[in-house]
């Protein structure tokens, strides 16, 4: 999504954009560059779909060593290029990635990341980069009307009354489900799982939500909606973000565009993000954001959306991202 926020905000800035990736609705598509992929695509395949281009922004690929190979053919054909590799996670930041060394690095480079967490432990390792945070669409209404939050809150079979926490997450342990699911038994709240179960953790979710005290929804429970996540906004009453780690935590500043309360966790950014003046909810606060919910204060959602278009509007990103690109 991200990705797709920025190759608009290039093309405000002039830039013709071309696609490649490995899998997807793209303009060059080299399969050896999906994840998983068992060979990785010829050099002289990269640098035919790359020939024309005065400009290749580097999508995560390099940053965390899903395909390796991959990376590596990448690296050598932009040798001496100008290019932008855009970081949303780094491998020490996983525990299985934990002895990877950094990403590659070049002259012509402009290495971007997500949070100053990354920044720093890049600068630590040598190599210099610049934070670019996710960007928002913070100027349109929030969720997708009362319509579509009545619907999908039936479709869950809640009441107009029913409290509903939604996690908008996979499920891993690094994303805490199991705080998730007490803070919404504390609210006495449906608990709404949005992502499936990744990378084996599907026995312990299982684990949780047997022994969970609240009702829980996993998924969607039917087709979703066109509103997708937007409708899933609209329908909840608090967005739970409990996770121990994120590169960044869309949801920290969806809950704002959203006009939602966030009951967050403890992960590093996001000190980083609150800083900017965000009011949220830590997990030790359940009493408290149940009494908000008792009498809901809307000078709270109001400064956060305030906070959230001063520094995370996506209309702002072709100017950040002018700052940091380099030479062509």
């Amino acid at each position: 999504m991200e990705a797709a926020k920025w190759a608009g905000a290039l093309a405000r800035l002039g830039f013709e954009v071309v696609t490649v990736a490995g899998e997807g609705p793209v303009d060059h598509l080299l399969p050896g560059l999906a994840i998983g992929a068992p060979e990785p695509p010829e050099e002289a395949e990269v640098a035919a779909a790359l020939e024309a281009v005065d400009l290749v922004v580097v999508e995560n690929l390099c940053s965390l060593p899903l395909n390796p190979a991959a990376a590596a053919v990448v690296a050598r054909v932009l040798a001496g290029r100008p290019a932008v590799l855009h970081h949303h996670d780094l491998p020490w930041q996983r525990p299985r990635f934990a002895d990877h060394g950094p990403p590659p690095d070049d002259l012509r480079w402009r290495h971007v990341t997500i949070n100053e967490v990354s920044r720093r432990e890049l600068a630590v390792r040598g190599i210099n980069a610049t934070t670019v945070y996710n960007s928002f669409a913070t100027d349109r209404p929030a969720g997708v009307g009362p319509g579509e939050r009545a619907a999908v809150r039936a479709s869950l079979g809640l009441g107009p009354g029913d409290r509903l926490v939604l996690q908008p997450t996979r499920a891993l342990p690094r994303k805490n489900v199991d705080a998730g699911l007490a803070a919404a038994a504390g609210l006495g709240a449906t608990f709404w799982l949005l992502g499936p179960a990744e990378d084996g953790y599907g026995p312990e979710l299982e684990r949780l939500v047997a022994g969970a005290r609240c009702p829980v929804v996993q998924g969607w429970p039917g087709p979703a909606p066109p509103g997708g996540v937007d409708a899933a906004y609209a329908a909840s009453d608090v967005v739970a973000l409990p996770s121990t780690w994120e590169g960044f935590g869309n949801p920290s500043v969806e809950s704002a565009v959203h006009r939602r309360p966030l009951l967050i966790g403890p992960y590093p950014v996001a000190a980083e993000l609150a800083a900017f003046g965000f009011r949220w909810f830590g997990l030790g606060e359940v009493d408290a954001l149940g009494a908000w919910l008792d009498a809901p204060d809307p000078t709270l959602l109001d400064h956060n959306l305030a906070v959230a278009d001063a520094h995370f509007a996506v209309r702002d990103l072709p100017d950040r991202l002018a700052r940091v690109l380099p030479d062509r």
